[in-house]
């Protein structure tokens, strides 16, 4: 009986310690996440996945940071605030859209199925790049927007690309307003990376010595 109980809470510390040290994996929000240069010089395996993302979808590395900065603002686990019952009583959510790309359950899904990438995780940042990056190619693909044009990319982002040929974004003055701001940041991250991207490429060896 002995012998059982501790077994079983040799089990129950290897658990704990296995979601303290998974939980340890998901990253903190960048220092200074206006400033494209600097949340890669702080993560520099952010700056090789967004480049991979790039090389693989065609969509520009300050496009995709525009997203996400609009998106969850790099927060890992960022989701929609809970609504309120009568008011004060915590209630459902308005989606199931979380993560650094705030991406819903069904189009995560489409996602995985369609790559391939089926360990792929929401709060996982190479796994979220590589999302926009895939989610944008369509959007390029199936309603000919510019890989540069974050504005409607962004529209096709919010209301699916079926409704982003619809017109469904012309009746609301708010999102066109927020899909102006994911174009002014990408617009940003654009100048800024043009002037670092080059150091930010170097080998470490040569960061080093020379």
């Amino acid at each position: 009986m002995t012998s059982l109980y501790a077994r079983g809470m040799s089990r129950t510390l290897l658990l704990a310690l296995l979601l303290v040290v998974l939980g340890g994996c998901v990253a903190t929000r960048p220092d200074n996440p206006r400033n494209v240069c600097s949340m890669f010089e702080e993560r520099r395996s952010w700056f090789r996945a967004a480049e991979q993302a790039e090389e693989h979808w065609g969509v520009p590395v300050p496009v995709t940071m525009a997203f996400i900065y609009q998106e969850s603002s790099f927060q890992a686990r960022a989701r929609p605030p809970r609504g309120r019952l009568l008011g004060f009583i915590p209630w459902l959510r308005p989606s199931s859209a979380r993560g650094y790309a705030q991406a819903l359950d069904i189009t995560w899904n489409e996602y995985k199925e369609q790559t391939g990438n089926r360990l792929g995780m929401r709060s996982h940042f190479p796994d979220a790049v590589d999302f926009i990056g895939w989610y944008n190619r369509n959007s390029v693909q199936r309603n000919g927007i510019a890989a540069h044009d974050a504005r409607n990319l962004y529209l096709a982002y919010h209301e699916g690309n079926g409704g982003y040929a619809r017109g469904t974004w012309r009746d609301k003055p708010w999102l066109i307003e927020t899909a102006g701001r994911v174009q002014a940041n990408a617009d940003r991250y654009a100048e800024q990376y043009s002037q670092c991207r080059g150091e930010l490429a170097r080998p470490w060896w040569q960061r080093i010595f020379f």
